[in-house]
């Protein structure tokens, strides 16, 4: 018999691709999914869900609904979470509730129902600033923002220069999601070596590809800038546009979850999952205007993002030794395939709206 793997945030984007892949592998899928409007809209099945996942609508708060989604499973991959920086710092609650008590009702079934791997998704997110030479950065103050200094400095006021962020960089927690993913890999890691249950924590970098949710002017930048731009507006890139992140295509978001699943290198440890590359978000912006054939330059209004950081991505040797694990999906490739697939797509462009949620409650300037 197929080992049975529960995929917590199954129907989302990054759970619908790991399920494809599990699949093709011959695993039996099951999705619990509370299938929020926010990502899902009309909170129907998605219809890009494979028709051979099992899918349980229900919250991973709900101590009943997990502990029914938990029988005949023989092991978890936990995504269920609520995403999004800028919104995080005004629905703490949410955030929180979702993202750290659902782990916490999660790892109590768990205690009960024991399974033979548990892999988590972590996030970048927790780094803050990703890693400098000569030394670290300095977090970034709001007066140092307001005065258009983009870049961090060292403790000294030196000018720094970004490198590769190893496993090994403390974090820094600037926002309230990245509070609760470092929540859950903590807890996650914990329980594991409590229970002994073999335990892996997923550090994800900026992930893109098809099945983002577009009308969630939240979710991944890439997804708000084709939103955008379908609907001919211009993308809104904040600070100057340098700052550089780690975009990495899903499928091989999908691949390491089931290395993680299936090695034991990682066991125990939180590892990297990225592509190695730097690219700053206003050439991802210009990239994709390109590609969907829209001549429309982004918009630099010169303004931040409360809990934005400047610059973050992966060393991923890490996750080579241990799982095996490199990107193969090129950026340039992975960007014509995703604008393949937004121009068969509706976008409601949310932006607007959720910037003046933010500008609101002085969490841009």
């Amino acid at each position: 018999m197929a080992e049975r793997v529960l995929i917590t945030g199954g129907a989302g984007f990054i759970g619908s691709h790991v399920a494809d892949e599990l699949l093709r592998e011959g695993y039996a899928v099951r999705a619990l999914d509370i299938l929020v409007d926010q990502v899902h809209g009309d909170a129907q099945r998605p219809d890009y869900l494979n028709d051979d996942v099992e899918l349980i609508p229900g919250d991973v708060r709900s101590d009943e609904v997990v502990r029914g989604a938990l029988e005949g499973v023989d092991a978890v991959i936990h995504l269920a979470a609520r995403v999004g920086v800028g919104q995080s710092m005004y629905q703490q609650a949410e955030y929180a509730g979702a993202n750290t008590l659902g782990t916490a009702v999660l790892l109590g079934a768990l205690a009960e129902h024991r399974v033979r791997k548990l892999v988590v998704a972590s996030s970048m997110s927790i780094y803050g600033e990703g890693a400098y030479e000569p030394g670290p950065a300095q977090e970034r103050a709001r007066d140092q923002l307001e005065r258009r200094e983009w870049e961090p400095r060292g403790a000294g006021g030196e000018k720094l220069a970004a490198i590769p962020t190893p496993e090994t960089k403390r974090p820094a927690l600037s926002s309230v999601y990245a509070l609760t993913k470092y929540d859950q890999e903590l807890l996650c890691l914990l329980f594991g070596e409590s229970y002994s249950v073999p335990s892996v924590a997923l550090r994800l970098f900026n992930v893109y590809g098809p099945r983002q949710a577009l009308s969630n002017p939240y979710t991944g930048v890439l997804a708000i800038f084709a939103a955008r731009l379908l609907n001919d507006r211009p993308p809104v890139v904040y600070e100057d546009g340098e700052q550089r992140r780690d975009f990495v295509h899903v499928t091989d978001v999908a691949r390491a979850f089931r290395l993680a699943l299936e090695q034991d290198g990682a066991d125990g440890r939180a590892v990297n999952i990225g592509s190695g590359r730097a690219t700053s978000v206003l050439e991802i912006a210009e990239t994709l205007a390109r590609l969907l054939g829209k001549e429309i330059e982004p918009k630099l209004p010169g303004t931040f993002r409360a809990g934005d950081i400047r610059h973050c991505f992966a060393d991923v040797s890490l996750a080579r030794g241990l799982l095996g694990f490199d990107a193969e999906v090129a950026l340039e490739d992975g960007l014509a395939e995703l604008s393949a697939w937004l121009e068969t797509q509706p976008a409601t462009d949310r932006f607007d709206e959720a910037a003046t949620e933010l500008a609101e409650r002085g969490l841009t300037r």
